[in-house]
């Protein structure tokens, strides 16, 4: 394993000369021995971009990569001593199971006992035992896809494992179980792990550290409940959540918060600059409260929907702002759609942001 640290950019045309001209902005930053990381954006962000620099397929136009120190900015992917997993699977049709899994290792002179135990073991975490004496060509789409996760994860001695949405042809169902899988698999052999995936799902499962990007830019680094509890960027707080959090136009003036054509005190300890600004709050905290309550406004109720586990109620402030707030199933019934209510919006969990980026 290697801690790998990158201190670079990429762009895929010559002399680029503002921000929309790279495919990765400038970045600095480290991914430790032993860590389990996933690269979350949407497609296009820069994620595969940063996972084929790491993996050596591709040099960086700036900048360099290093291995425990070592710079390989330009060294192969066999110098580097990297397994990468890729969407589709990477498999030898003619090969056994056995035959597939033991192919790193037999490629490297591991000797024939040690290889065996080892085939044993991956295929026991993968569930492939049943299936080693199998030819691979007879195999469904999600077994061939679990030979590609064992041929990446069987050498014990890789700098780090990287992934590029592995689990894209996967059943849904079988899906859920390779994600626990993986992150036992993790545990148990102390590999670094990273792992590309628009999932957020995928991502907060599996990784215990995520890495947030959009349009070529990593906006926040973190474990799950800092994503979700302060989003460092306002995508980070869209992006992260189903629905994402709630954001409302405001500006802060004296010590009052101007919003929706209402004026809220600013409680005493909150210091905020003078001028516009974002608030965010997450359907979670966006709470129904008797009126005229400290922090709180009036809104118009246009939607209840039952979810089974929770009330999803889309409410409306005054100048037409919609936002989202999760009621839990035994809390006192919301009025009929069209009927008012006061919803809290100050709170220990609002996020306040000059632009895109949280205030302190």
């Amino acid at each position: 394993m290697a801690r790998i640290e990158l201190d670079l950019a990429h762009a895929y045309r010559p002399n680029p000369q503002q921000d929309s001209d790279y495919a990765l902005l400038p970045l600095t930053m480290a991914f430790e021995d032993g860590g389990a990381y996933a690269l979350l954006g949407p497609s296009g962000c820069g994620k595969t971009t940063m996972l084929n620099i790491m993996s050596g397929l591709l040099v960086p136009s700036q900048g360099r990569v290093l291995f425990d120190g070592r710079d390989v900015t330009r060294a192969s992917p066999q110098e580097r001593n990297i397994a990468q997993v890729f969407q589709f699977p990477v498999i030898y049709d003619t090969m056994t199971v056995a035959e597939n899994l033991a192919f790193p290792l037999r490629n490297r002179g591991v000797p024939r006992e040690q290889i065996r135990q080892r085939v044993g073991v991956i295929a026991e975490m993968l569930d492939l035992s049943g299936q080693l004496n199998c030819r691979a060509a007879g195999l469904s789409a999600d077994a061939k896809q679990k030979i590609s996760l064992g041929r990446g994860l069987v050498r014990p001695d890789v700098s780090a494992v990287l992934f590029d949405e592995p689990l894209t042809v996967i059943d849904p169902h079988l899906k859920w179980q390779l994600r626990r899988k993986l992150k036992q698999i993790h545990h148990e052999l102390k590999l670094t792990l990273i792992y590309v995936t628009h999932d957020q799902v995928e991502a907060l499962t599996f990784a215990d550290q995520v890495v947030v990007m959009t349009r070529g830019k990593a906006v926040q680094v973190g474990p799950a409940d800092a994503l979700f509890e302060r989003p460092q960027h306002t995508f980070v707080g869209h992006f992260i959540g189903s629905p994402g959090m709630n954001f409302v136009l405001a500006e802060v003036r004296g010590g009052n918060l101007l919003l929706a054509g209402q004026t809220l005190p600013l409680p005493a300890e909150q210091s905020l600059p003078q001028g516009p600004l974002k608030l965010g709050i997450r359907p979670e905290y966006l709470t129904v409260v008797a009126p005229g309550s400290p922090g709180a406004l009036p809104a118009k109720l246009r939607q209840v929907q039952d979810v089974g586990t929770h009330l999803m109620l889309t409410v409306e402030l005054s100048g037409g702002q919609a936002l989202k707030a999760r009621l839990a199933i035994d809390s006192p019934p919301p009025p009929p759609p069209g009927g008012s209510l006061w919803v809290q919006l100050l709170g220990a969990h609002t996020c306040f942001y000059a632009g895109e980026e949280l205030l302190p």
